[in-house]
């Protein structure tokens, strides 16, 4: 604490002169009867007459926003969760402790009351105060006298202050429950089953990432923070489960971005006996329903951009997008001599016996990502960055996977889920050639997983969407730190 701030020292004398009078700073159990809210909706439509025949009695409780006094009376504004209600006292009224307690109150304190309710001159509903009481004294001044707190890095480091010093904040992270509470009922209407698989892994997997690792001290072995439950959810399939979802935390030990955060939360749903392109309705139809409840309209602005969920979405295959963005033939993506020259001349940086596939990636992400911008299924991805998805049919090279882009930005992940054992082993193999090769993304080989195949796992498709950045999406926010609560920081002087 910062004991040269005269504010803060003026408020410890306070305090100690609150502890010498009997009075607890740092109060005891107090029954709150009403809400500010609530209170300001039920009587709304009462004038001063009403309420008087009325004699509404409340009990309140909240943070003091606002402090006016004109000798003998004040109004104080008081905020809790619901919202914010002027109380009303005049110390001619009050008991001598709770006059002594009005003197050394400050903005950020929390207190209770109770009195009646009556509309002011102004014609605000006020609580008149018959009884006041201290619930927790502010040691340190609100940021900026409750014009809001601006400073970026400071509202993500001290979230509890940007929480009450910015209201709107708050209904960010109150629109984010809405929406997971509406993808549970969405889902569970449907006939799903929520679960939920295990946190640390013996093996990294399910997802092309560097885990975080830790030790499990009475085991003696290596575990890994997950990166995706992919893994653990197709073993529920084989299992007998047919239609699965968790929502739930994945670690990825990545750098940091508006759109990356080491921890953050994954939807991943699976379903038996379908295949991609079912999955594209149901996302279609579980987004725009979101869409309506958060937004009420699917046409919005989202940065510079005017996004339009109306269904149906755009669709293309990976080859498509890139050849449509670079103006290419579609001879020339089959050349990897070719790609290499069109990578470079773009100035993409390539490792050295990249695979075709990888090659492709690489311009993706550079060019055709920043396109789409309405929402717009790509489809058929490269085998060589899709390990746990099945070949498509048509060619080999390519996978039945769908990833959906809204505003530039991936939103969810899918694939026909690749339940041959044999291929599996084979695709774990090529993946740890990759590895001792030098990447440290990809996938390492799961043992059990494949006896898990062994045994049968029926076909299924699976998906994944990322929580954090369908918030942002739905509540307009452009970083994913505006969504999470507590997003990572270095620390504090570093």
């Amino acid at each position: 604490m910062d004991l040269d701030n005269d504010q803060i020292q003026q408020r410890l004398k306070k305090l100690e002169e609150l502890k010498a009078k009997g009075i607890s700073p740092f109060g005891k159990r107090f029954e709150v009867t009403h809400h500010a809210k609530p209170l300001l909706v039920q009587y709304e439509k009462e004038d001063k007459e009403s309420l008087e025949k009325l004699n509404v009695t409340c009990q309140v409780a909240g943070r003091i926003l606002g402090y006016r006094g004109f000798g003998k009376t004040a109004f104080m504004h008081i905020q809790d969760e619901t919202g914010k209600i002027q109380i009303y006292t005049k110390k001619g009224e009050l008991q001598e402790d709770h006059v002594f307690l009005l003197d050394r109150l400050d903005l950020g304190d929390y207190i209770g009351a109770n009195g009646k309710l009556f509309r002011t001159k102004t014609n605000e509903l006020t609580l008149h105060v018959e009884e006041i009481t201290l619930l927790s004294k502010s040691l340190r001044p609100p940021p900026e006298k409750w014009h809001g707190l601006s400073d970026v890095e400071t509202r993500y480091r001290q979230r509890y202050v940007d929480l009450f010093a910015n209201s709107e904040v708050q209904e960010v992270f109150r629109k984010r429950n809405r929406i997971i509470q509406g993808i549970r009922t969405f889902l569970n209407s449907r006939g799903f089953l929520e679960v939920e698989t295990p946190m640390m892994h013996s093996i990294a997997g399910g997802a092309a990432a560097r885990p975080f690792e830790t030790h499990h001290n009475a085991l003696d072995i290596p575990l890994f923070l997950r990166i995706a439950p992919e893994l653990y959810l197709k073993r529920l399939l084989v299992g007998g489960f047919e239609k699965i979802y968790e929502i739930n935390r994945n670690f990825r030990n990545e750098g940091i971005s508006t759109i990356h955060n080491p921890e953050f939360t994954m939807l991943e749903f699976y379903v038996a006996y379908a295949d991609f392109k079912d999955l594209i309705p149901l996302t279609e139809e579980l987004i725009v329903t979101l869409a309506k409840e958060t937004l009420e309209t699917l046409t919005f602005s989202y940065g510079e951009h005017q996004i339009d969920l109306t269904p149906p979405w755009n669709r293309f295959t990976y080859r498509e997008a890139i050849q449509n963005t670079l103006s290419l033939k579609p001879e020339q993506l089959q050349d990897r001599t070719e790609m290499i020259r069109v990578a470079e001349k773009m100035g993409i940086t390539l490792q050295e016996n990249l695979p075709l596939g990888k090659i492709l990636s690489e311009i993706f992400e550079h060019t055709v990502e920043t396109t789409l911008v309405q929402p717009t299924f790509i489809t058929e991805y490269p085998i060589e960055i899709s390990p746990l998805a099945k070949r498509n049919d048509q060619n080999p090279l390519f996978t039945d996977r769908f990833e959906l882009y809204i505003g530039t930005r991936e939103i969810a992940n899918a694939f026909s889920e690749l339940n041959d054992p044999i291929e599996q082993k084979s695709r774990f193999e090529e993946q740890m050639a990759q590895r001792e090769a030098g990447d440290p993304e990809a996938h390492q080989m799961d043992e059990d997983f494949i006896r898990a195949l062994e045994y049968g796992m029926p076909p299924a498709a699976g998906e994944g969407i990322g929580i954090d950045r369908l918030v942002m999406l739905l509540t307009q926010q452009y970083s994913i730190r505006d969504v999470i609560f507590f997003p990572q920081l270095k620390p504090e002087g570093r």
